[in-house]
């Protein structure tokens, strides 16, 4: 249940500690129901910023309101929200109804009423008969099960999710994930979570805020943010993807290294990257998926195989322009089906086609900007 109801603002957020700026003037604004992933690589900034919606580390600068709240200095108690985190924290001294029980019988529910909620929750999470066995007892996926209970059960207006299945092996983890997400669709309760996995972002979340060094790269939708990624960090981050350093010839036409390549159909010329005239140098970046073999040499890469890994569904073949050792390895994943029929093989020298309408383009690093002048 996604409206479009702003419920949680952050207005130029400012987090220092000492000299380092965590959080480098951060605004942005939650819908009421939405699920909102906040993905990037560690000490980008993600945790620091949940913890400030929490009231764990106040903001040095900005604001913060929820509703129509100002919670920017409010202690975690006076918040609205639950909270579940990596390590479950769940009472290892307390049974699995107690551990659900204790933040209502705080809040001042009768033993009855206590016990009636945390029967319903433990329908809910799957676990009616775990009522009276202890944290060490449950496997990770159960305690964090609980853990999310807990939260829950308080009726929040907020679900703030600081990595909760990075400690699960992979395929609890699917299944939490898809539980998570029908809980949060069923509740229609405002989620936050925090994660360094991008798959995990893409699969759950409404839109997905990209943080790299305190500072917000791009916000979208997941879709949105692979297939339009707004920054190199982005394209590089989120999925797998291919940079090739590219000259602009004219308005169709771009060479790379000893290749031209016909562009007339990309969107990407149309950008102030590569909006000069002739001899513009710049980035080109395709995903691995938006490149197949074909049997022309014409309007393609000549590249040699120089490896084939089956992942399943497709086959990752790693391939080097011909007659560049010295450049990076070029992706190509190809169907299981389609890898059958071309029955490629190492050492093979093949031709490379690009789909047009999936090139991304960005301004050359400054290193490789300072190695080509």
């Amino acid at each position: 249940m996604n409206t479009n109801q702003t419920y949680l603002e952050i207005n130029n957020v400012v987090k220092q500690f000492g000299q380092f700026t965590a959080l480098q003037d951060i605004s942005l604004s939650i819908n009421k129901g939405e699920f909102v992933c906040f993905l990037g690589p560690s000490g980008c900034g993600k945790t620091t910023l949940l913890r400030g919606i929490a009231g764990l580390d106040l903001p040095t600068y900005g604001q913060i309101m929820q509703g129509d709240k100002d919670i920017t200095f409010l202690p975690p108690e006076k918040r609205d929200f639950g909270i579940v985190f990596q390590s479950y924290a769940l009472f290892p001294n307390l049974t699995v109804a107690d551990n659900i029980a204790i933040g209502l019988r705080n809040q001042g529910s009768s033993k009855a009423q206590a016990q009636e909620q945390v029967e319903q929750w433990l329908e809910t999470i799957g676990l009616p008969t775990s009522a009276k066995k202890f944290p060490a007892q449950l496997s990770g996926g159960q305690q964090q099960r609980v853990a999310l209970a807990r939260a829950l059960a308080l009726s929040p207006g907020l679900l703030l999710l600081d990595e909760p299945l990075s400690a699960l092996d992979a395929k609890v983890r699917t299944h939490l994930r898809e539980e998570i997400c029908q809980l949060q669709r069923k509740l229609g309760i405002t989620t936050i979570m925090v994660t360094h996995d991008q798959e995990e972002a893409l699969s759950m979340a409404d839109r997905i805020v990209v943080m790299n060094h305190g500072v917000i790269e791009q916000v979208g939708a997941p879709q949105e943010i692979y297939e339009k990624p707004a920054t190199r960090f982005v394209a590089e981050f989120v999925g797998s993807m291919n940079f090739f350093e590219a000259t602009k010839i004219n308005d169709t036409q771009v060479r790379i290294h000893d290749h031209v390549i016909n562009v007339e159909c990309a969107d990407f010329m149309q950008k102030e990257v590569v909006e000069g005239g002739s001899n513009e140098t710049f980035e080109l970046a395709l995903r691995p998926e938006s490149l197949f073999f074909t049997d022309s040499d014409l309007n393609s890469l000549t590249v040699k195989i120089e490896m084939l890994e089956f992942q399943g569904a497709y086959v990752r073949v790693d391939c080097r322009i011909y007659g560049h050792p010295e450049l990076p390895l070029v992706g190509v994943d190809v169907p299981v089906r389609e890898a059958r029929k071309l029955a490629l093989k190492l050492d093979e020298i093949r031709h490379l086609s690009l789909v047009t309408k999936h090139m991304h383009a960005f301004p050359l690093p400054k290193t490789a900007k300072s190695k080509a002048a």
